[in-house]
């Protein structure tokens, strides 16, 4: 219960929350994925696919019991230890993930923004990593797995990180575009993940 808990409040705090308040600020919807098949359309249909499905997982898991079986549980790494550390690495990544928001402001978004013009975000989280936010992800999905190691926590890993990647890809592109010779002097610096 504790774990579903944990995040309902993780995705009402960084996505709901966030993109209500930056709403409330600027009057533009951070979500900006599209309903196309291109692959950014594309690959917000798949976050949106993860989320769900990891919700689903995080329910059987705190709701009913008798089901948890059927994720194929991985029994040899349910550990006190491991698990304390999957917390570490959930908290890890809310923190993470919630400062790396605050320090882009009014630039953050779910997506690629091509409507409304945004400053390149390069001080603070950003400039140790390119991507803190995506990283927090991740971290956040390494820790889920840890706490509930089974076959399909692993599998929400496998998919994100590919559905991850793609993205860093896609708004690499965007970026290039938008902010040329700044963003390209800015990605020498800065590794992508760290």
């Amino acid at each position: 219960m504790i774990l579903f808990t944990y995040f309902i409040f993780y995705f009402l705090f960084v996505f709901v929350i966030r993109s209500i308040l930056l709403w409330q600020r600027t009057g533009i919807n951070p979500l900006t994925f599209n309903k196309t098949d291109d692959a950014h359309g594309f690959n917000g249909k798949i976050f949106t696919f993860i989320t769900i499905f990891e919700l689903i997982i995080v329910g059987i898991y705190a709701f009913k019991k008798e089901w948890y079986e059927y994720l194929l549980p991985f029994w040899y790494l349910e550990n006190p230890i491991l698990q304390k550390i999957g917390w570490a690495f959930l908290f890890t990544s809310l923190i993470l993930v919630w400062i790396s928001q605050s320090q882009m402001s009014t630039s953050w978004r779910i997506g690629i923004d091509e409507k409304n013009k945004t400053k390149l975000v390069i001080n603070g989280m950003f400039s140790i990593s390119r991507n803190p936010i995506f990283l927090g992800i991740i971290i956040a999905n390494i820790g889920l797995f840890l706490v509930i190691p089974n076959a399909f926590t692993l599998l929400i890993i496998s998919l994100s990180t590919i559905s991850i990647n793609t993205q860093i890809r896609l708004e690499e592109e965007f970026l290039k575009r938008e902010f040329g010779d700044e963003y390209i002097k800015y990605a020498k610096k800065v590794r992508r993940w760290l």
